[in-house]
């Protein structure tokens, strides 16, 4: 974990972020990557330098708190903040600032609403998609230094590494599929522990990739035969797929192939022809279409529109043995997000987010997911702008329907206690009212219906709707 971004905030020649052209060790870039051909650019970010490294965890609080504060009122921009101290001076600057906002008071009011912190160090697993984007710029950008926690952000190779490493205690939180803590919590596939899923990461954010020698074939009742990549089998791209194709007449485990292949391996993959087409998480979507092996034949919200895919997850251990703590983290979560859904601060986002001990990726293929400006490989440029969207509600309803695919598919069976489990795992009431607290907007129910290629699911027949399908395991 780096402290950069707890530069002094007074400091013009300091920059609070981690951009793309940040010299440090950490965020220096990978081996170039060959140009976008499209006009898709967005170069630039500055130089960070300077940091809080040797401040104890009193400093860094109140460092966090001052950065908070200033952020806020630039705007979370830091290119205008940075010109404002040149021209004011960082003296008259805070001083200014002092005259108009109670520093002191507000230092104090946070911590004694936070509490003492029972860890300030800790391990927060990701992998590497933009899936993740709240829960890996909240590092470079200063979100977990301004609850005073000092967070290793660890690249993760897979959803099975992530769930083993989780379960064995090695990360204190992760970045996880929504389904997941659902199965873990019930102990399908994995062995059972209770795990809680505070926070969305992200809604939407998906698409199915065919290989480019399929660009003839964009009716799925032409797929049979096809062999699929999918990141997880507890995980929503599964499900989606799996959904899709059934809604076709595609029988997902009779008539095609449906292989788990971790994320950063799709397009190796599709290019070797041991896929024909993935339904993936961004960028390996885009990445195909700039490696000009695939093209998007559908986005994940034309399936399902503002559906959930990734999350952040915790054990009920962990938030149970250090409740201060979990509550930081979680506000730091829920911060990010909310940051990452406006979309003037996509581009910022990507640049802070490219780097290789993150994304690894060229910043144009992120900013066109990000954006949604992008290019299809079919010879379009699409703009989308709600391609991803960054909600943190955790919806009781989407665990349900969630479940109920579970159900339909053979990975639960037996008797299932659908809004138990979901109202268990999904905390959207606590969730809730911390969104509230923190001047956020939430909404007042946990469940509501949801459109799925047309089709309503209503939450309170769950059982119904998993056998209303013609094809299915039960």
């Amino acid at each position: 974990m780096t402290t950069k971004s707890l530069g002094n905030p007074f400091d013009g020649d300091q920059s609070l972020i981690h951009a793309k052209t940040c010299g440090c060790p950490e965020c220096k870039p990978g081996d170039s990557l060959p140009s976008v051909s499209l006009d898709l650019r967005q170069t630039g970010g500055e130089q960070a330098t300077g940091s809080a490294a040797g401040m104890d965890s009193e400093a860094m609080m109140d460092r966090a708190i001052e950065s908070a504060v200033v952020r806020s009122v630039f705007g979370h921009n830091d290119h205008s903040r940075r010109s404002f101290m040149k021209m004011m001076g960082a003296g008259t600057a805070a001083a200014l600032l002092g005259s108009v906002f109670p520093m002191d008071k507000a230092k104090a009011a946070v911590k004694e609403s936070l509490g003492k912190l029972e860890k300030t160090k800790l391990n927060v697993g990701f992998v590497p998609i933009t899936c993740a984007t709240p829960i890996i710029m909240a590092a470079p950008m200063g979100f977990y230094e301004r609850y005073g926690l000092d967070v290793t952000v660890t690249k993760t190779a897979g959803w099975a590494v992530a769930r083993d490493k989780s379960l064995a205690g090695e990360y204190d939180a992760s970045h996880m599929l929504t389904p997941m803590p659902l199965a873990m919590t019930m102990g399908a596939g994995s062995t059972p522990e209770p795990f809680i899923m505070p926070a969305v990461e992200n809604i939407n954010g998906q698409a199915i990739v065919l290989h480019v020698d399929h660009m003839d074939k964009r009716d799925p009742k032409q797929w049979k035969g096809f062999k699929f990549g999918v990141p997880f089998e507890y995980s929503m791209h599964n499900f989606l797929l799996r959904y899709y194709l059934a809604e076709n007449g595609i029988d997902p485990d009779r008539d095609v192939q449906i292989r788990v292949v971790p994320p950063p391996e799709m397009v190796a993959n599709l290019r070797a022809g041991n896929l024909d087409g993935y339904l993936s998480p961004d960028p390996f979507n885009q990445r195909a279409v700039w490696e000009k092996v695939g093209f998007i034949h559908m986005l994940t919200k034309d399936i399902w529109e503002g559906h959930p895919c990734c999350a952040f997850a915790c054990s009920q251990k962990f938030a149970s043995q250090n409740p201060n703590t979990y509550g930081a983290l979680l506000r730091a979560i829920i911060d990010a997000t909310q940051y990452s859904n406006e979309p003037e601060n996509r581009k910022e986002i990507a640049e802070a987010i490219a780097p290789r001990n993150y994304l690894n990726q060229p910043v144009p293929v992120i900013q066109q997911v990000l954006t949604g400006r992008y290019a299809d490989g079919l010879g379009e440029v699409k703009n989308v702008p709600d391609r991803i969207d960054f909600d943190p509600f955790p919806w009781h309803s989407m665990g349900v329907w969630i479940l109920t695919q579970m159900k339909r598919w053979g990975y639960i069976e037996g008797d299932v206690d659908y809004k138990g489990i979901a109202e268990q795992v999904y905390l959207a009431g606590e969730t809730g009212k911390l969104m509230r607290e923190m001047g956020y907007t939430a909404p007042a129910e946990t469940y509501k219906t949801h459109t799925i290629m047309g089709k309503t699911f209503d939450p309170e027949t769950p059982e119904e709707y998993a056998r209303s399908f013609a094809i299915g395991r039960i």
